[in-house]
C-alpha cells in the first residue's frame, strides 16, 4: 500500500509556513529526519547552497506534507529544536575554523621568514620614506610555511603593512635550506603608488611596474 501524506489538512497552516532553520543550517540531515530526501540534493557540489535556500524557504511545507504530525504545536516544537541543533552545529563548525586561523597566524608570525622580512622591511630606507616610521603588520598575514622531515622548506606570505605615513603590503617568498631560512623575494607595495619596492629578488623575477635597475 502507497503511503500517504497523514496530515489533514495535507496544505499547512498559514501561520506554521515560515523560513525554516532547521532545513537552512542541516539540510541533507534535516531532509532524512524529516521524510523529505529532496533535500539529499543538497549533497550535491554546485547546487548545494542554492538547495540550502529552496530548504529554508519550503522546508516546513515539505515537512508537514510528509510526516505525521500530532497538531501544529507538535510541528512547531520539533523544527523548533532541528533549528537549534542547526546552529549549535554551525556555531561550533564557524568557532572552530576561527580558532585554526587565530592559532595558525601567531604561528606564522613566529616564524624565522617572517621575522626576517620584517626586519628586512623595516630597515629599509626607501620602505620608511614611503611608508613612515614605526611599521607594523596588521593581524591576517596569509599564506604558508612548509617544513619538510629533511629540514628543507618553503615559505610564501602577503604581510598587511601600516606606517605614519601609508598602509601598504608585502610579498614574501623564503626559503630554508641547510637548517637556514633566506628570502629570496621581498616585495612591498605602498596603496596609492604604481611602483613596487624590491628589497629582495634573487632569481630576478620579472616584476610589472618594478624599476628595470635593481
Amino acid at each position: 500500500m502507497a503511503s500517504q501524506p497523514l496530515n489533514d489538512p495535507a496544505e499547512i497552516p498559514r501561520e506554521l509556513d515560515r523560513w525554516n532553520w532547521g532545513a537552512f543550517f542541516l539540510n541533507w540531515i534535516w531532509g532524512i529526519g524529516n521524510s523529505t530526501l529532496i533535500a539529499l540534493l543538497a549533497l550535491i557540489p554546485g547546487i548545494n547552497f542554492i538547495m540550502m535556500i529552496v530548504l529554508g524557504l519550503r522546508g516546513s511545507r515539505w515537512a508537514w506534507r510528509n510526516r505525521y504530525w500530532r497538531d501544529a504545536d507538535h510541528f512547531r516544537r520539533t523544527q523548533r529544536k532541528w533549528a537549534i541543533a542547526g546552529l549549535a552545529i554551525w556555531i561550533v563548525v564557524i568557532g572552530g575554523v576561527a580558532g585554526l586561523f587565530a592559532s595558525i597566524i601567531p604561528m606564522m608570525k613566529r616564524s624565522e621568514a617572517y621575522q626576517m622580512s620584517m626586519e628586512l622591511i623595516r630597515a629599509d630606507e626607501q620602505v620608511r620614506q614611503v611608508l613612515g616610521d614605526d611599521i607594523t603588520a596588521g593581524f591576517w598575514v596569509w599564506g604558508n610555511i612548509s617544513v619538510s622531515a629533511g629540514g628543507t622548506g618553503r615559505a610564501e606570505l602577503s604581510i598587511p603593512l601600516s606606517g605614519s605615513k601609508a598602509a601598504g603590503n608585502a610579498y614574501v617568498q623564503a626559503a630554508r635550506t641547510g637548517g637556514a631560512w633566506e628570502v629570496l623575494l621581498l616585495i612591498v607595495r605602498a596603496e596609492g603608488k604604481d611602483v613596487p619596492i624590491v628589497l629582495r629578488n634573487t632569481k630576478n623575477i620579472q616584476i610589472p611596474n618594478a624599476p628595470i635597475d635593481l
